[in-house]
């Protein structure tokens, strides 16, 4: 379901072998994979789907860090990142979320989004910090103490949370054909919406780079990883049609929505590396310009010229 970060189905259960109960009905399968994702995996097209999918996810995981250390680094977070660019990645991810518990995604998907919602509410606490840090002609100690604070109960909250449904997952009566179908249902719009909320992440930070002629203080490993996250996520979902029992049809019908998205963000985030090497090449010019300027100016003034004859 929905954990991926950049945008939707969490790749690495984009191969079409169903979840297994008993480990008996899977004797050909690969064991670890069974057991971390109970999930089984008899064949090479899925093992390597499986496995490219969970590089995706590494690189999903990763693709935030940077940011943060840069943001903490430069410390011009409220110049360089675009407060909408974090409120919609923020959004996709609570989506996000909420589809995984609602569709009773697996502990591994439930610990992966909550430290997506972990970083985003980093991030948007360095904004607001730095934002006003720099806006203030004094020093705020209180201002850093209340952000550690609010950062460590926000932790201390999230990873609360994601141990309560871990133990406490809720499973519906399957008698109830209805209830269950559309909780299933909402789930996979919750999944959709985070695809859009994801997508539109995108456009205020391309203009926010546009208007201010710069990417300085943004990390361009952030949008490396998510394209890498993005395109062995589309790769993950392909190497499964060869092997794929059911219908191809139905099968990426199923994956469509995720696909677009996720194809989407790769090629939005392609221009965003575009902005990176434009602008750089732009202030690396300039300063080169500055350099072979001749000297125009003279060395001595007209009257020291006139003394010194």
């Amino acid at each position: 379901m929905a954990t991926a970060r950049f945008p939707g189905k969490s790749p690495v259960y984009a191969n079409s072998s169903a979840p297994v109960p008993g480990g008996a009905q899977c004797v050909d399968g690969t064991p670890w994979i069974f057991y971390l994702l109970e999930q089984c995996v008899d064949n090479m097209w899925e093992y390597s789907s499986v496995m490219i999918g969970l590089i995706s996810m590494f690189c999903f995981l990763l693709s935030t860090l940077p940011q943060v250390y840069e943001a903490y680094r430069t410390g011009k977070v409220e110049e360089a990142m675009s407060l909408g660019f974090l409120f919609f990645l923020f959004c996709g991810d609570l989506t996000s979320f909420a589809g995984c518990y609602l569709t009773s995604q697996l502990p591994i998907q439930v610990v992966t989004v909550v430290f997506y919602i972990f970083t985003d509410v980093i991030l948007i606490s360095q904004f607001f910090y730095y934002k006003h840090k720099n806006s203030s002609s004094r020093k705020l100690p209180l201002l850093k103490w209340l952000c550690f604070m609010w950062c460590g109960a926000a932790t201390s909250l999230l990873l609360a949370l994601a141990k309560f449904i871990i133990d406490h997952d809720t499973t519906f009566d399957p008698q109830s054909t209805a209830a269950s179908q559309s909780v299933g249902i909402t789930g996979y719009i919750c999944g959709y919406l985070a695809s859009v909320f994801y997508l539109s992440s995108r456009f205020p930070q391309l203009y926010k780079n546009f208007q201010r002629q710069s990417t300085e203080g943004t990390s361009y490993l952030l949008f490396i990883l998510a394209m890498m996250g993005n395109g062995t996520y589309g790769l993950s979902v392909v190497l499964v049609l060869p092997a794929l029992r059911g219908s191809k049809q139905d099968f990426i019908i199923k994956h469509l929505a995720w696909l677009a998205g996720s194809l989407g963000v790769f090629i939005l985030d392609f221009f965003v590396i575009i902005q990176f090497v434009m602008y750089r090449k732009s202030i690396s010019s300039k300063g080169s310009t500055q350099l072979t300027v001749p000297e125009v100016e003279p060395l001595l003034c007209e009257d020291e010229e006139l003394s010194m004859l």
